[in-house]
């Protein structure tokens, strides 16, 4: 009998501070209005001392945990999605790890920009299929204000700080029978793209951190574009239609896209998960930060058909079908 990933619990963390778009207009020559019309963005989540991207994904975790009603103890593996980890090295995977009280299991990061979740999610799917644990914490975890340029309006009010985590139980696949879990994924990269959307600094080039590049018009043609392709491309490797589809839980960009990669498929824009209006682009931890939102207040139910998907820098892009 094959195995199957179910997730089995959901949590999400999201720093007190608040800074709406009024705020941001206090600082940089921006309004709300100019904001909200080119991205549906009204405010965002920023971290303040002493949080980082590991205590927002422990808090993360420890929510899908309780959700689940899983110690902490079971789990065998975790994979946290990054673009901002707390050092070079070692893995911020294992300093969540060390805080979840968890003395030896698998920790590592990913890093694949926004659809570092994605890329998580199939990792860890493939590991617990092959028997390497039963249960897996794949988080998404992000300190973006920490590498944006706060001089540059056309980036600044983007981005946000947060973590989703999700709970994988490895279960055995009925023949025949309910197609619960994880049922396909599809991840791509083309690096071609590298200087549409980067940060201009790195440990083995310039020694610096560096801060957050993009140019958004020709991102947002790429996205729209590759995100389509790829949620047909996971539909089809897992035998279903858009028009089974429950929810499309997607990285949570700019409102923009969500609702042209919608247009584009024949999608219901009802059926579609949407937070950056209140978290911003959160990068990796837009996924299950967005999903952690929909299951919580009841949108998302046990035996929904979802589908997950990102683009990010790289380019990277990716989707996933899952019967909740």
């Amino acid at each position: 009998m094959s195995r199957r990933s179910i997730i089995v619990g959901t949590g999400s963390a999201l720093p007190p501070r608040r800074v709406t778009n009024a705020e941001l207009a206090e600082r940089v020559d921006t309004t709300h209005e100019w904001i909200v019309e080119r991205t549906g963005i009204e405010a965002r989540h920023i971290a303040g001392d002493g949080e980082t991207t590991a205590t927002l994904a422990t808090e993360a975790a420890l929510k899908a945990l309780e959700a689940a009603g899983v110690p902490a103890g079971k789990v065998g593996l975790i994979v946290l999605a990054t673009a901002t980890p707390d050092q070079t090295f070692p893995a911020s995977a294992t300093r969540v790890q060390t805080a979840l009280g968890i003395d030896d299991c698998i920790a590592f990061d990913v890093a694949a920009v926004c659809t570092g979740f994605l890329y998580a999610l199939s990792v860890a799917d493939n590991m617990l299929k092959g028997g390497m644990a039963e249960y897996a914490l794949v988080i998404g975890s992000e300190t973006f204000s920490r590498i944006l340029d706060w001089e540059d309006r056309t980036t600044c009010v983007l981005f946000g700080d947060g973590a989703g985590a999700i709970l994988l139980r490895s279960v055995d696949a009925p023949d025949g029978g309910e197609d619960k879990g994880v049922l396909a994924t599809r991840l791509h990269a083309d690096g071609r793209h590298n200087d549409l959307l980067f940060v201009d600094g790195g440990v083995s080039t310039t020694g610096t951190v560096g801060k957050l590049r993009m140019r958004g018009k020709e991102v947002f043609r790429h996205a729209v574009t590759n995100l389509a392709a790829v949620l047909t491309e996971t539909l089809e490797a897992a035998g279903h239609d858009a028009d089974e589809v429950d929810w499309v839980v997607p990285h949570q960009a700019n409102k923009r896209i969500l609702d042209a990669t919608a247009k584009k498929l024949g999608l219901d824009p009802a059926r579609v998960i949407v937070t950056v209006d209140q978290h911003a682009n959160t990068s990796a931890a837009s996924v299950p930060l967005a999903l952690d939102t929909a299951v919580k207040d009841g949108r998302i139910k046990s035996g929904d058909l979802i589908v997950l998907e990102a683009m990010g820098g790289g380019f990277t892009w990716g989707a996933a079908v899952v019967r909740y």
